[in-house]
Parts: structure tokens; sequence; C-alpha cells
């Protein structure tokens, strides 16, 4: 495995440095602090209205948000690739700073590069704007006109990529209308994906330039407290069957494991499916960073008749990160076949 050292953007300042001694303060309380209560914020509320395309750009009212983005990725000769690109949008405090974080990732079969930046809210080094969409950090951006057609353009001193996104499909809204709950207790966030996208372009990799082609998904999420305090990481799935339809999965695991699932259907109808209905089964580990994380599942929805084996391309696809986790694309075989993306955090 190879990991790029993390690339700490020269402004960020006072506050980002608050921010780290801030999130490695409270990180037992949930993953990198999100089960951290939300006082003084917003918080999700049942019934969400969203305004579009203002609601693709932040809300500093609430404590936490992330713009999302994975792609399954093959080569002309069949070599499975996956890229991820990730903007963290934190308030340090209601009337506080704000502070970004991105995260870079590129797993081809045999190697896996991360790379991280983090920055300072008020100086331009980073920023989320709606119209025309822009979401930068320093020179990472993923923009376009729309959140329809976009580019993504991101690299390290390893590794990097240039793709074209075009959405074929609408955008889903995942559990109420867009309410995702998260525990037994209640902790939410909103939640919606563009998970229709057509990607092409190419990765720049130590061997040389690689055209690929495939399928992205775009996540959007924000909330003020979405985890419980006891909720250590979470498993999630996001994949393209190879039947058209999409199915988003996460367990999150504490004392009272929780999950959830959303079944899309190729005109992208959504069916939400509450704790209890998705089962997620380990079935082989592997030994990553120096700990044990399970790079093989079985996932279950039975009311949609799913039953499929999820293998990692890259077993070593560890982001090496201000909070590290696991990140990389998947296949899976069964009564359906897919390809998706698997994020595993808080294995310690």
């Amino acid at each position: 495995m190879k990991d790029s050292i993390g690339t700490w953007a020269p402004q960020w300042g006072l506050a980002c440095i608050f921010a780290v001694i801030l999130c490695t303060q409270v990180a037992a309380q949930g993953f990198a602090g999100l089960g951290q209560g939300g006082e003084g914020f917003a918080l999700p509320e049942p019934d969400p209205q969203f305004v579009f395309p203002q609601d693709h750009g932040p809300h500093p009212d609430y404590r936490i948000e992330w713009w999302y983005l994975t792609a399954s990725l093959q080569s002309g000769d069949g070599t499975r690739y996956g890229v991820q690109w990730t903007l963290f949008r934190s308030a340090l405090s209601p009337e506080g700073p704000q502070v970004w974080m991105g995260h870079f990732g590129v797993t081809t079969p045999e190697d896996h590069f991360s790379g991280e930046k983090l920055a300072r809210g008020g100086l331009g080094q980073a920023g989320v704007a709606a119209t025309p969409f822009s979401a930068w950090i320093d020179d990472w951006e993923l923009a376009g006109p729309t959140l329809d057609t976009l580019t993504l353009t991101s690299r390290t001193s390893e590794a990097g990529y240039d793709l074209d996104l075009r959405a074929q499909g609408p955008l889903v809204f995942h559990g109420a209308d867009g309410f995702s709950v998260k525990s037994g207790s209640g902790q939410a966030s909103y939640y919606y994906s563009q998970p229709f996208y057509e990607a092409a372009g190419v990765l720049s990799l130590p061997t040389g330039d690689v055209n690929v082609t495939g399928r992205a998904w775009l996540d959007r999420e924000w909330s003020s407290q979405p985890l419980d305090a006891d909720q250590e990481g979470w498993d999630w799935f996001s994949l393209h069957l190879d039947d058209g339809h999409r199915l988003m999965g996460f367990q999150l695991r504490g004392p009272q494991p929780y999950t959830y699932a959303s079944w899309i259907t190729p005109d992208g109808h959504l069916t939400p499916y509450a704790d209890g209905a998705l089962r997620l089964t380990p079935l082989a580990q592997s030994r990553v960073a120096g700990r044990d994380v399970p790079t093989d599942w079985r996932l279950e929805l039975p009311a949609e008749g799913v039953d499929i084996e999820v293998r990692a391309v890259n077993p070593d696809s560890w982001q090496d990160t201000l909070f590290p986790y696991w990140e990389g694309p998947v296949t899976a075989s069964g009564t359906h076949t897919a390809d998706g993306y698997l994020e595993m955090t808080g294995y310690e």
C-alpha cells in the first residue's frame, strides 16, 4: 500500500489547529467526534423542504457537512480502479470559524494512494458555491455549470485524476424524503445523493496515465450530531447493480447496531428500509495498517431478493488521514452482480 503524505494547506492557521485539538478530544464521542452534542447549532427536522440549487451549497448553521464522490472505474483491458474525493466543512462553534478538510483516494488492484488537505474558511482557499457549482480546496476541485455536469480534478505527488461526470438520472433522498435517521435515539442528518453519474477520464499513476470509464456516486449530507455518542463507526456500501438498480446501505456499530438501506430503481424511485431490514455479515478480514478490517461481506436485503458477496478490489485501501479509515472499490456477486464502493470507519 502506498499512501501520500497529507498536504497541509499553507495558511490553515489557528482555526484548523483548534479543530484538530477539538476533534481529538471528542473522538470517543462517536467516530471523529460525530457523536458530540450539537448544542447551539441547527438540527435536522423531519419533513425537510430542500431548495435547489441552494442546498447544493454550504449550511453553516449546522456543525458538519460533506460533498463526497466515489467512482468505480475500468480501463480498456478490464482492470478495475477506484476514485474517492471528499470535501468536509466543520464549524468549531455556532458563532465561530469554519474549517475545511479535503480527502483524496486512488485505488488500483496493487496500490492505494491517499491525500489530505486542511484549510481555514473565509480566505478563499476552500469553499463551495451552489451556482454555478464549485467545491474546492486549493487546486482540488469538483465543478460544473450544474450538479448534473461536473469535472473532477485532483492530484498529489504520487497520483491524480481528471474525470468528467454526467448524470443519467435524478437525485434521490434517503430515509424519509431526505431525513436520514442514524440511531435508535433519533440522531439524524439531511441526506441525498446523485447515484447516476457516468464517468470518463484519465488516472495519473506512477506507471503512467490510464484512460478509464465507469459509474460514480455523489453523496450530500449535513447535520450537527449525526451519530449517537456510543456509535464507534460505520460500514457503508454504495453499489451499482448491473440490472440498473442502485443500493445504498450502512451499519452503524455500537452496543445496538443500527442499519438502513435505500433500494433505488433505474428510473430513480427510492424505497427506504429501516433498521433490521438489511443484514451485513463479515466473511473475511484483512490485516491493514496494523489492524484487522473486514474486506469481504455478505449483504442481504430479503425484501428485494438481494443476497450477495461483496469483495474489495484491493484490501489495502487505507486512507492515512487525520481520522484514518478504509475506503475502496468493491465488486459483488450472487443474486446480483455489481460494482461500487465500501467505506469503513472506527477500526482501531
